[in-house]
């Protein structure tokens, strides 16, 4: 997942500056090293090069993907309720040890937990950081997984496609139906003018989002491009300023826990969130979700 983060930094040209940290230095030096040479292709000049934790000093980002991923830690079961809540215990172990090094070294970052799951690592990360320059990247690509298949079936570009998944990146999820738009027009009626559309395909439409990180492990062993291009966008708008809104994870003390609202993303991290205007079903499975991400993090004992 790191070198996926590092690639499509060094593609887009999302930063003047690419440190690669990991804890083997002759990995994290080839994967710089790797990625340097196809540097000069980045619409931007980037100088990719790896080191230790202290060569953090001054970064406006850390994004932090240490950690078991799902196929390693046992999270493949699109059975289990618990799905990437499984890893929890093992990466946080991996956070305490990190994270406070990491605010050592560069107290004035943004954190981004991309480890999965990112919302209670991000919740742990935040209380170890003592502050609130925390980011998960919660349901960014979650969002972006339900514009293309809406777009699929619609016919149009997931580019016309307004439509978000909030709560918790993880089965918890919420697809926000109520909201989503194409080209203005609400989805359900977009959708219906297509003919064939069904509570069956929608049904399977919101399975293919909710385990679409499965699917993808069971082809390709892992989940890393998607999520890679989803890091670099969010160290766009911290490193930018962007002010743009996106779906992302922070803490939100209405819910008491970090998970994924619509938010408004610049310097700072998490700089103000929207309130979403929901329906009534999906106001009582945000709620849920929130309080699935609460058990996580007190059965974890990561208080």
């Amino acid at each position: 997942m790191g070198a996926a983060c590092v690639l499509a930094l060094a593609a887009r040209g999302s930063a003047r500056e690419i440190v690669v940290v990991n804890r083997t230095r002759a990995r994290a030096r080839a994967v710089a090293e790797d990625v340097r040479y196809g540097a000069p292709l980045s619409p931007r000049a980037v100088d990719v090069r790896d080191g230790e934790l202290e060569e953090l000093a001054g970064a406006g980002v850390v994004l932090v993907t240490a950690g078991v991923n799902e196929r390693a830690g046992g999270a493949t079961d699109r059975a289990d309720p618990k799905g990437r809540l499984r890893l929890l215990a093992t990466n946080a172990d991996v956070y305490r040890e990190l994270v406070p090094r990491i605010v050592e070294a560069a107290p004035g970052a943004v954190l981004v937990a991309v480890t999965d799951p990112p919302d209670p690592l991000a919740e742990l990360a935040r209380r170890l950081a003592g502050h609130e320059h925390v980011l998960s990247t919660g349901t960014f690509l979650d969002s972006l997984r339900f514009r293309v298949h809406l777009a699929a079936a619609a016919g149009v570009r997931p580019a016309d496609v307004e439509a978000q998944v909030l709560g918790e990146h993880g089965t918890s999820e919420v697809l926000v139906w109520s909201g989503a738009r194409i080209a203005g027009v609400p989805v359900a009626d977009a959708l219906a003018a297509r003919g064939g559309w069904s509570d069956a395909r929608r049904a399977g439409l919101e399975r293919a989002v909710r385990f679409a990180n499965i699917a993808i492990i069971e082809g390709n062993g892992a989940s890393v491009y998607g999520i890679g291009l989803v890091c670099a966008r969010i160290a766009e708008l911290v490193l930018g300023d962007e002010k743009a809104a996106v779906p992302i994870g922070s803490f939100v003390p209405s819910f008491g826990v970090t998970l994924s609202l619509p938010t408004v993303v610049g310097r700072g991290g998490a700089e103000r969130i929207l309130p979403p205007r929901l329906a009534p079903d999906e106001e009582r499975a945000l709620h849920e979700s929130a309080e699935t991400l609460r058990r996580a993090f007190a059965s974890a004992a990561l208080h």
